[in-house]
């Protein structure tokens, strides 16, 4: 299960609540998000989060990695976040559990032949849950939306 996470709290929410036979991978955002050389995620969050089994990541955005640094510099959108807005139609959760599923397969985390839960929201916390088939960002189309378990009507 892949579990979006700035703080660590969503993460650490997850394994009170999940058998613990299911793997966690916590997502966290980009270093310098935030602002430069910045991690939101303490390291003893991280460290006690690894303690408990779940591997956390933290890497480029799938959807606003260099492309957000020509729109900051040039004020023109590049195609990676015309994507995230598109999906943002769905809900800022469904996008984010999109993302951070490209993420991990592309860090090598999950298997692009193995279905995943993916877990995504807002600052304010989890509202949405997919089922995907993950793929590798190079190879975006391949993913797919096997089933949406849960999503906000109103967002």
């Amino acid at each position: 299960m892949l579990i979006a996470t700035v703080s660590g709290r969503t993460a650490f929410e997850a394994l009170k609540v999940l058998d613990k036979d299911i793997k966690i991978i916590a997502v966290s955002h980009v270093t310098g998000y935030a602002k430069p050389d910045f991690q939101e995620l303490d390291e003893k969050d991280r460290g006690e989060l690894e303690s408990h089994g779940v591997k956390v990541l933290t890497c480029q955005h799938a959807f606003g990695g260099v492309g957000r640094g020509v729109r900051n510099k040039l004020d023109t959108y590049q195609v990676d976040e015309i994507m995230a807005h598109t999906l943002r139609v769905f809900g800022q959760g469904v996008k984010v559990a999109i993302e951070v599923t490209l993420m991990a397969a592309d860090a090598g985390l999950v298997r692009t032949d193995e279905d995943v839960i993916s877990v995504g929201g807002t600052a304010q916390g989890v509202d949405s849950a997919l089922v995907l088939k993950p793929a590798n960002s190079a190879r975006f189309f391949d993913l797919k939306v096997r089933e949406v378990i849960c999503k906000p009507a109103i967002f």
